[in-house]
């Protein structure tokens, strides 16, 4: 049976997913610096507009391997290398970067591994972001009101999902396909011809 029909791991798809993560992993520390840094002089709920980076590497993961459990895998890889460098969210990372993790895995599951196209990848990427929200909002704000920060901060984070880690993931498994290195995995095989 071929590759693009199983849904088996093949080796290379393990080392491709954890290449993935861990690069992934080394922006989310660079990134947390910004977002911690000079990004904190934009005030919560308004920095939720650029926390669609740390979704990437589940829809971009999911898009490339295109087999159950890849958005999962990639992105919990990427959050543990950041726990690892030593991100600002220390262990709470285990937990929240599985659960965003898991979230953009289910539109994959949705349509049972089989359709990779613009609108499933936007379907994972807010998934995720309202994953990623909704933990943040019950564990980090939970003082927060609902109408002035929780329900501003969910609708942005998850537009900000949809626009970087959806569109975005997108144009990066375009850009690498058309470079050739996807060339043994389906999203490689989909360039238009030259």
């Amino acid at each position: 049976m071929d590759h693009t029909t199983t849904h088996r791991w093949r080796t290379l798809d393990i080392v491709i997913a954890a290449v993935l993560g861990v690069a992934f992993g080394v922006i989310f520390w660079a990134w947390g610096l910004l977002w911690n840094g000079p990004a904190d002089a934009i005030p919560l709920p308004g920095r939720a507009a650029i926390y669609g980076v740390w979704l990437v590497p589940a829809v971009l993961g999911g898009l490339i391997i295109r087999k159950p459990g890849a958005a999962f895998f990639t992105l919990t890889v990427a959050a543990l290398v950041s726990v690892a460098l030593g991100s600002s969210w220390g262990w709470t990372l285990v937990i929240q970067g599985p659960l965003e993790a898991a979230a953009a895995e289910l539109a994959f599951a949705a349509f049972a591994y089989r359709s990779f196209r613009l609108p499933v990848a936007l379907l994972a990427a807010t998934l995720a972001g309202l994953a990623a929200a909704l933990y943040d909002v019950f564990v980090w704000y939970p003082e927060t009101a609902w109408g002035s920060f929780k329900l501003p901060y969910i609708l942005i984070t998850a537009a900000s999902s949809l626009v970087v880690a959806g569109f975005g993931a997108v144009a990066l498994t375009r850009a690498l396909a058309n470079t050739g290195v996807l060339d043994r995995f389906p999203a490689g095989r989909e360039r238009p011809a030259v």
